[in-house]
């Protein structure tokens, strides 16, 4: 049985009486380290290794964390479908979030993860609106029950893609909504993949009902402090920024991310000091990195 919810203030509320929230780190670098092969559906790891899950959020709230996102990044039919799990879409959400619930001190949180389903629109693409909007429905809604305090629909490109799934968790649960979306730098400035400025992103997010907005990975911590500043200029909304520990190498055959602790506590502070709301780490970043970003931003 999944424990109650733990906090009598919401999210929302922390925020609005000016507080910092501390995010968590990476899931995946997290579960690779554990035991996820290369190609592995880690959403499976709900099911045949609860315990890995378990201590994963217990690590990032041991370590500082206010929130902590789920085991569910891929969790729409979509993805699962690709592993041979599209039927187990409710099944793996909902442990996702129990597992993290039993490990919530009291006032902290259970944020669910959805990412992309990995599937382009009609007419680009083979997949309606009314079909990848009821795969969202059918994610948020199982997330909600395994027991999350909010949603992040986070790693988008396209903004048909965030908002239907805004649009998901809007109308059918009751849960906060947050939507960030990845920007790569070049010559003319920050656009995700599918084209989409910071300026548009946070404009039509909001319009489409998230409660905070934002961007992740894709990049080390000193573009994202860029990019930061690129969205507190087009909202006094709320923000989350979750950044990767630098961009991947190749070192002896393995991937390692390069931004240490150290490295990256110092620009974390520059964006605190910019008034992002929800600050965390995304790809490469562990327990250690969220130990030292409390540490530093709570002395």
């Amino acid at each position: 049985m999944n424990k109650p919810r733990t906090t009598e203030l919401s999210i929302l509320d922390r925020l609005a009486r000016g507080e910092l929230l501390i995010s968590d780190g990476a899931t995946g670098t997290y579960l690779q380290k554990s035991g996820l092969e290369p190609g592995g559906c880690p959403e499976e790891f709900n099911v045949r290794h609860p315990e890995v899950v378990k201590g994963m959020a217990r690590a990032y709230f041991e370590a500082g964390s206010d929130m902590v996102l789920t085991n569910s990044f891929g969790g729409s039919r979509f993805m699962l479908a690709k592993y041979g799990y599209g039927e187990s879409v409710r099944e793996f959400n909902r442990l996702a979030a129990q597992h993290a619930r039993t490990q919530a001190p009291s006032g902290h949180y259970v944020v669910g993860s959805v990412g992309p389903t990995g599937e382009l629109l009609e007419p680009l693409g083979q997949v309606s609106e009314a079909e990848m909007l009821d795969a969202f429905i059918n994610q948020v809604t199982a997330l909600e029950e395994g027991g999350t305090d909010g949603v992040v629909i986070e790693t988008m490109m396209a903004l048909e893609e965030a908002t239907l799934a805004i649009k998901a968790a809007k109308d059918n649960t009751n849960l906060v909504v947050m939507s960030t979306m990845v920007f790569d730098k070049g010559q003319r400035g920050f656009f995700t993949m599918m084209g989409v400025t910071p300026e548009r992103a946070v404009k039509e997010l909001q319009d489409a009902g998230a409660d905070i907005v934002g961007a992740n990975c894709g990049n080390g911590i000193d573009v994202m402090v860029e990019l930061a500043g690129k969205l507190r200029q087009a909202t006094d909304g709320y923000l989350l920024i979750h950044s990767n520990a630098g961009i991947p190498l190749i070192k002896n055959g393995e991937i390692v991310y390069p931004e240490t602790p150290e490295y990256m506590v110092e620009r974390f502070k520059k964006l605190a000091d910019m008034g992002i709301h929800i600050i965390g780490g995304c790809c490469g970043t562990g327990p250690e990195h969220i130990r030292a970003l409390a540490k530093a931003l709570r002395k």
